[in-house]
């Protein structure tokens, strides 16, 4: 008898085993994620087809890579200014758009050129070059990592992302409370927010090196902290709050930076809802029924800001995707949609139309990024409405 109940024990303890390792399995494959592995397998196969342009451009990759493996690493503690809270862990930028007042000796305060970005904002006074820099340096690594398999480059991405948000000496503090300040004006603005898009990037490579079994439980617990605290501040900060209030392109791309986090934080129902009931107000609040964009229309580099906005708008749709929200299909009584943005676009990109807003700055780059948008929206959505579009353009 007593065999017999060992044994039944026995069989019922198999049984759970394999039903909880079956789950963890399938929460795995199942668990969201930012990175796009589909477009990077696309590129990785090219290259390893030997598609001269792919091959081209994974040679200069390597070598930027390469080069990047001798630099010893990147941190707010590096730059020359200090910070109002006397504090050099805390990230600081100036607004790049304000210049020294020409009307008082001392220059204070500072007068606003839209469009226009003072030099002095981009040295190492402040924290933007650095941070720039780090950036790219993420995304240089975790590309050439996943087209080489060659571990070295992860392995540097490891160390500068420790030294950058985790080291007690030269960590950075999960805030931008110091961001775009003005001197003479304000210690810190809600649009420095908007410069730490590319925490984005650091994300999707955590994501890759976690699939990967290389990131050791030390440094995933410690982003997982940084980031649990960052997306608090982003929440629930008079800064952050106030970032996401703004009516124009700072509102979507806060949501693009909080939604990418809480999706790494595996907060997926926060994320669903959130884009069914804020993300979908910004959509209907910012693009008209003819879907121009009258607050990006508005800015001396009006063409720039409005593929800015959309380009946003499109990686919420995304993120959307991700968790069974649609947005790019969604649509107002009136036709406000992200789709209405993008068609606005189109004439002007195919030359129908010239632009009659104003545009200081070359709009060839800006021109780029929305003819790869389209692309990408094909793709994803698999939407024709641009393929006559994207026809012209590839035959001129």
């Amino acid at each position: 008898m007593n065999s017999k109940i060992g044994f039944f024990e026995k069989l019922t303890l198999v049984l759970f085993i394999s039903i909880y390792g079956c789950s963890s399995i399938q929460n795995n494959i199942n668990k969201v994620s930012i990175i796009d592995y589909e477009s990077l397998e696309t590129q990785k196969e090219l290259i390893k087809k030997g598609d001269k342009k792919a091959v081209e451009d994974y040679n200069k990759l390597i070598t930027k890579a390469d080069k990047l493996l001798n630099v010893d690493g990147f941190s707010v503690t590096k730059k020359t200014g200090v910070p109002p809270s006397k504090n050099k862990h805390d990230y600081m930028s100036i607004g790049p758009y304000w210049w020294p007042n020409p009307n008082t000796s001392d220059g204070l305060p500072y007068v606003r050129k839209d469009g226009e970005i003072n030099p002095e904002t981009r040295n190492n006074f402040t924290d933007f070059v650095e941070k720039k820099n780090f950036i790219s340096a993420i995304k240089t690594l975790k590309d050439a990592f996943f087209y080489s398999d060659d571990k070295k480059y992860a392995n540097k991405n490891i160390a500068f992302i420790n030294t950058w948000f985790l080291e007690e000496t030269t960590k950075m503090n999960p805030n931008v409370n110091f961001g775009q300040y003005v001197p003479g004006k304000s210690e810190g603005r809600c649009f420095g927010i908007i410069e730490f898009g590319g925490l984005v990037g650091v994300i999707e490579f955590l994501e890759l090196a976690r699939d990967k079994n290389i990131l050791s439980k030390e440094i995933e617990n410690g982003m997982f902290n940084w980031f649990l605290e960052y997306s608090n501040w982003l929440k629930n900060s008079k800064l952050g709050i106030e970032e996401s209030t703004r009516k124009n392109n700072h509102a979507t791309h806060y949501d693009v930076q909080l939604l990418s986090i809480l999706v790494y934080l595996n907060k997926i129902e926060e994320v669903k809802n959130y884009l069914s009931t804020t993300t979908k107000a910004r959509i209907f609040s910012q693009i008209e029924p003819d879907g121009s964009q009258p607050l990006e229309l508005a800015r001396t580099k009006s063409f720039s800001y409005s593929v800015m906005n959309l380009h946003g708008f499109l990686e919420l749709a995304s993120i959307g995707q991700k968790v069974g929200v649609d947005l790019w299909n969604l649509s107002s009584k009136d036709g406000r949609s992200i789709k209405k943005g993008y068609e606005f676009m189109l004439p002007y990109l195919i030359k129908q139309k010239e632009w009659q807003y104003k545009q200081i700055k070359d709009k060839k780059p800006s021109e780029e990024k929305l003819i790869a948008d389209l692309k990408k929206a094909r793709k994803l959505f698999k939407e024709d409405a641009f393929d006559d579009a994207l026809k012209q353009l590839n035959q001129n």
